[in-house]
Parts: structure tokens; C-alpha cells; sequence
């Protein structure tokens, strides 16, 4: 695998993690017992820490991409083994 598509792959696993870990931990206004700012959404976090998040999705997307580098070396799971609809009528195998 070249390593240009190692930071692509490991790049859409960390956009897909941050959205993953965005909601974990965060606190509203009605939690905290903080007052609102007038204008200010009723879901709006008061307790928003990107660094956490990123540290966060940074580990989970490293694990997530492990264990895809780990099935492309090992081929643990392929395209073949995941068909969920069966053969189309009339399919002969070219392997038979």
C-alpha cells in the first residue's frame, strides 16, 4: 500500500471518528446550570473541548485503520465474503 494512500485512508477514518466522539462528554447550559445567552440554542454546549476531541478521534482512528491495514495484509475479510444478495440468476462461476 503506498503511503499516500495510508494518509488518505487514516485521514477518513479520523473525519468519520471526530463525528463519532463529537457528542461524548459534552454538557448544555440546563446540565451545568449555567446561564444562557440570549440567542443561544437549547442543545448549545457550554464544556466544548476540541483538543479532547481530537485526541479522541485520533486514537479511535488509529485503531480503526489498524485493524483495516491489519484485514488488507491478511485478507480476513474480502469483497467475495460479504455478498449479501447471492448469485444472480444465470451467474456462472468462471472458477467451475
Amino acid at each position: 500500500m503506498n503511503w499516500t494512500s495510508i494518509i488518505a485512508i487514516y485521514s477518513l477514518f479520523w473525519v468519520l471518528s471526530a463525528f463519532l466522539v463529537l457528542p461524548f462528554g459534552i454538557r448544555t447550559a440546563d446540565e451545568d446550570g449555567a446561564e444562557k445567552v440570549r440567542g443561544q440554542a437549547d442543545s448549545a454546549p457550554t464544556n466544548f473541548r476540541p483538543r479532547r476531541i481530537a485526541i479522541r478521534a485520533t486514537i479511535l482512528a488509529a485503531v480503526l485503520f489498524g485493524l483495516y491495514y491489519a484485514n488488507y495484509v491478511n485478507g480476513w475479510l474480502m469483497p467475495e465474503d460479504v455478498n449479501l444478495f447471492g448469485q444472480p440468476p444465470g451467474y456462472e462461476d468462471p472458477a467451475d
